[in-house]
């Protein structure tokens, strides 16, 4: 497998966009450029990856009005690969609508498996794919934010991000 990657700063530290010729399998946030590459590295041992400003320029843009904007209405490919379970969460997480949020339990019933919070939350951890699969929109079942793979502090500015668009541009949800 041959991935292509790109990095850009963000309003919520860098950013990384990575894609196989199949569609975005890595959206990462962290703090450098260097870090993201060498995270990504370590998840794709078995892959080729290369830098690639030109051809990732288009789904890093899209990404990153994912971040700023109220999303586009196209929707961006997608190449995510897990277990089944992980692929069912990953799909429910993308129900949840922008600028709302849902427990780790209410996924778990959304699944059909309400004994399976914190398998749920564990896929949660395992997303490789910010923003596009909402994992940040995941709260814990007394209202408070938990884990977020790339930081509660992150975690709470998407969540603030996505209540802002929605407050100023209501008809867009």
């Amino acid at each position: 497998m041959t991935i292509h990657f790109s990095t850009a700063r963000c309003n919520l530290g860098q950013l990384l966009v990575a894609a196989t010729e199949r569609g975005i399998c890595a959206v990462l946030l962290g703090d450098s450029a260097s870090e993201l590459e060498t995270q990504m590295r370590q998840e794709f041992l078995a892959a080729t990856i290369l830098a690639d400003e030109s051809s990732m320029s288009e789904m890093l843009n899209s990404v990153i009005l994912q971040l700023t904007e109220h999303p586009i209405s196209k929707a961006l490919p997608l190449d995510i690969r897990g277990t089944a379970f992980q692929q069912r969460v990953w799909q429910a997480l993308q129900k949840i609508p922008r600028g709302e949020t849902a427990t780790y339990a209410q996924v778990a019933v959304a699944i059909s498996q309400p004994t399976a919070v914190r398998a749920v939350a564990r896929a949660c951890g395992q997303n490789r794919v910010a923003v596009l699969i909402p994992c940040h929109r995941v709260i814990g079942s007394d209202g408070k934010l938990t884990g977020y793979r790339w930081g509660v502090a992150r975690k709470q500015k998407l969540l603030e991000q996505e209540a802002h668009t929605l407050h100023t541009n209501p008809t867009q949800k």
